[in-house]
């Protein structure tokens, strides 16, 4: 399985330089230690110096490991991810088939740290086409979102029904895997979190999970349709979960979401029990944006899919999102992933994007 495979990752500002000729092992990169049941060989390492401004890495690598046994390659077009100017990161790829094609854009904005993470794999398990994309918004810290993107889609695949009953497999691997984080974070004295808002396709069905407050809308025929719903405690079926489980509305006053990943202090009250969608993909579809809430808060649903319209190339259209919310004056760590489908029997729908201005956020965008 050839797999398009996005790190972020912030490191300290003060310790930023790293030497281009650094020694590289397919199982140990910098500080990262990946797990043995894995082995992954190196295709790049951004030959960049470290900018303090921005402390992030990119690699993109190819899975050798187990998750690549019943898989064969599949990936066309494989771009190397690159950081610009001004701390953008990016990257692209294409199933072979020439049906799908997915780029994204990060950015750390505002925070002192980057604490989100994304995933983009295309492959195909028993010749049937199988792509994943996600986004991983971690709080408190990176360690919960960096698990997440190493492990979620790995567990996924391993399960045993992934094929033969996708949706099932996939809420048993959310919880099974945030289980997974907790343990092995007992020692460690710390409570990160993450959100987790993915896009499994299997054949022409996708499914859409969501735990947090990240974000998936889908174009279809030129209109803006949210396939997630934010997990907020001021949601009233949420609050009502919560306050059955003990909890206020709140969330203890703490966490501005009702579901995640880790926050084992809040456990009892924050499930990382995820909301799936399950829909046939059609020639109505156009394009999916995926995006952590640092785009979500300033740029509505139609904002969102009129800018992705507007750009052939996925990772522009990203980019584009990513710079907008920036612009409209996000506070956030944003990262966006834009996925466009390519139906043989579908006109153009390349539009001219006008920037409007920000709209009030409603839960229900």
């Amino acid at each position: 399985m050839v797999v398009c495979n996005i790190c972020i990752r912030s490191v300290v500002a003060q310790a930023v330089v790293f030497s281009r000729t650094r020694l590289l092992s397919s199982h140990n990169v910098g500080r990262k230690t990946y797990s043995s049941r894995s082995t992954f060989g190196l295709l790049r390492l951004n030959n960049n110096t470290w900018n303090p401004s921005f402390p992030v890495r990119t690699i993109m690598m190819v899975d050798t490991g187990s998750t690549a046994a019943k898989a064969a390659p599949a990936v066309g077009g494989l771009q190397p991810e690159k950081e610009e100017g001004g701390g953008y990161l990016g990257g692209t790829c294409k199933s072979e088939d020439g049906k799908l094609s997915c780029g994204y854009s990060s950015f750390r904005g505002k925070r002192a740290t980057m604490e989100d993470f994304c995933d983009m794999k295309i492959s195909k398990i028993d010749e049937k086409p199988v792509c994943m994309f996600g986004i991983f918004d971690g709080h408190g810290g990176s360690r919960a979102s960096e698990y997440l993107k190493q492990h979620l889609f790995e567990n996924l695949m391993k399960h045993p029904q992934f094929m033969s009953d996708t949706k099932s497999a996939i809420s048993a691997t959310y919880q099974q895997t945030d289980a997974d984080f907790l343990d092995s974070e007992k020692d460690t004295y710390r409570d990160d979190g993450s959100t987790a808002s993915t896009a499994v396709l299997v054949g022409d069905h996708l499914y859409v999970a969501n735990v947090g407050d990240s974000r998936t809308v889908v174009s279809k025929a030129g209109k803006a349709i949210a396939l997630s719903e934010d997990h907020k405690p001021n949601r009233s079926d949420e609050r009502k979960r919560i306050e059955n489980a003990g909890g206020t509305w709140r969330v203890g006053g703490v966490l501005a979401m009702s579901r995640a990943f880790g926050n084992r202090m809040l456990k009892q009250y924050v499930v990382a029990e995820p909301e799936i969608q399950d829909l046939k993909v059609d020639n109505e579809f156009e394009l999916l944006v995926l995006a952590s809430d640092g785009l979500w808060d300033v740029v509505p649903n139609d904002d969102a899919v009129s800018l992705a319209r507007s750009e052939e190339d996925p990772e522009a259209a990203a980019k584009k999102l990513v710079e907008t919310a920036f612009t409209r004056g996000s506070a956030d760590n944003i990262t966006c992933i834009v996925v466009r489908f390519h139906h043989s029997d579908a006109p153009a729908t390349i539009i001219a994007a006008v920037d409007t201005p920000p709209k009030n956020k409603e839960s229900s965008d």
